[in-house]
C-alpha cells in the first residue's frame, strides 16, 4: 500500500508552485554512497527501500477521454520507486510490473512504454514544441533543436526494449539516454503477446538546460529536502494491430504532462533514513575566505545529536565553536580534524591536505 506524504499548502509553496496535486508531495530514497543501485535488472538493490516510497497504480488515473478507467492488476500492475544519492546528479528508477499481455513487436512507438517527465528545476511551462506558446512557431523544426525538452525532458522508456534503444528522449537531445548520463536494463521471461512480470532498472540526469549540444548542457544539482517536478504515464497496449494505446495511466491526472512542466506534480529528494545511518557521523567543509591573509571558514557537516565540537586546525591551534573561522599564520599543507561528542558516543572525521594555503 502506498503512503502519500501530505503537506499543508503553505509548506508546498515554500519552492516552487504551479504543480498538478498540490496536496501531495512524493519521495526519493537517498541511498548510502556506498550502496549505490547497480543497473542490472534485478530489484535485489531495492530492498533497503521502504514501502512507503513505492507508487503503485492506485495513484494513477486515465484521462485521455473515450479510453475509460481500465485500471485492473489482473490487467496490468506497476509499481514505481525512485531514487538519488547525495554527491551524483542522477535520479534511479525501479520499475516493477505485471502484465496480461505485453507488447513489443514494433520498432516505433508501438510499445508498452513508461513515459517520465522531470523537471529539474521546476521552472514550469511547455517543454515540446507542439505546445510553444507562440503557435507560429509550433511547426519548425527549428523549434525542436531550440526548444523541444531544453529546460525538462520527456523519456519515452520502453517495457521492455528489444531491438531498439531502451528509451526514446522526445526532444533535441538523444544524447541524454546515453552514458554517462543514463543506462538501463531489465530482466523478464515473456515473448510479445504473453503475459509475465517485468523489473526494470534505469537512471537518467535531469537537465536545467539541455540543448543539442552536451557541451552546453546545465545539469540540475540534486540536493537534499529539493523538490521537483516529475510525473509518469503508462502507456498499455494490447492488441498488435491497434493503432493506438488502450490505455494512459498517469501520476499527474492531467493528460497534458507528457508536454507541459506545470503539469507535473512534486518530488523531494528526501534525507538519508535514520536506519543506514550511524548514531553520531563527524564531517565538515571549508571555503577559503582570503587567500591572502589564509582565512578559512569551516562549517559543521556531522549527523546526530551533538554537543560538543572540537577543531584542531593542524597548525597547533583548537576550536570548541561549531563552525569557526581560523586564520592561519604560515603557509602549509594541513591535517584537520574535527571531533564530535554527543549522548551516543564521539566521531572523529579528518582530512588530509585538502587545506592548503599559500
Amino acid at each position: 500500500m502506498f503512503y502519500l506524504c501530505v503537506f499543508l499548502m503553505a509548506i508546498l509553496c515554500d519552492d516552487g508552485t504551479g504543480l498538478q496535486r498540490p496536496e501531495v508531495e512524493y519521495k526519493v530514497f537517498q541511498f548510502p554512497a556506498n550502496q549505490i543501485p547497480r543497473i542490472d535488472g534485478s530489484s535485489d538493490d531495492w530492498s533497503m527501500v521502504p514501502e512507503t516510497y513505492s507508487i503503485g497504480m492506485d495513484q494513477l488515473r486515465e484521462t485521455v477521454a473515450g479510453l475509460g478507467d481500465k485500471r485492473d492488476p489482473n490487467n496490468l500492475d506497476v509499481k514505481v520507486k525512485v531514487g538519488w544519492v547525495q554527491g551524483q546528479n542522477h535520479l534511479y528508477f525501479l520499475y516493477e510490473a505485471s502484465d496480461n499481455y505485453w507488447d513489443f513487436a514494433h520498432p516505433d512507438l508501438h510499445n508498452d512504454i513508461f513515459e517520465v517527465v522531470i523537471d529539474g528545476d521546476m521552472s514550469g511551462g511547455p517543454l515540446i514544441r507542439q505546445m510553444h506558446p507562440n503557435e507560429k512557431l509550433r511547426g519548425l523544426l527549428d523549434t525542436h533543436f531550440l526548444f523541444h525538452g531544453v529546460h525538462a525532458q520527456n523519456y519515452h522508456v520502453f517495457t521492455p526494449a528489444e531491438g531498439k534503444d531502451w528509451a526514446m528522449v522526445w526532444g533535441c537531445q538523444p544524447w541524454i539516454k546515453d552514458l554517462p548520463y543514463a543506462n538501463a536494463a531489465s530482466k523478464y521471461n515473456f515473448k510479445h503477446g504473453e503475459s509475465g512480470k517485468l523489473t526494470l532498472e534505469f537512471f537518467v540526469t535531469p537537465f536545467d538546460y539541455a540543448p543539442s549540444d552536451p557541451a552546453r548542457a546545465i545539469q540540475s544539482q540534486l540536493k537534499e529536502n529539493h523538490r521537483l517536478g516529475m510525473s509518469w504515464a503508462i502507456l498499455d497496449y494490447d492488441d498488435e494491430k491497434a493503432k493506438t494505446f488502450g490505455a494512459f495511466w498517469n501520476l499527474s491526472h492531467k493528460t497534458t504532462m507528457y508536454g507541459n512542466a506545470s503539469d507535473l506534480v512534486a518530488f523531494r529528494l528526501m534525507p538519508m533514513e535514520a536506519s543506514l545511518r550511524k548514531a553520531i557521523e563527524a564531517d565538515w567543509s571549508f571555503q577559503v575566505t582570503s587567500r591572502g591573509d589564509r582565512i578559512v571558514a569551516f562549517r559543521d557537516q556531522s549527523y546526530g545529536d551533538i554537543k560538543l565540537w572540537k577543531w584542531d586546525f593542524g597548525d597547533g591551534t583548537t576550536s570548541t565553536e561549531r563552525n569557526p573561522t581560523h586564520r592561519y599564520e604560515k603557509a602549509g599543507e594541513f591535517v584537520v580534524i574535527l571531533v564530535v561528542e554527543g549522548p551516543v558516543g564521539k566521531a572523529r572525521r579528518s582530512k588530509v591536505w585538502d587545506v592548503t594555503l599559500p
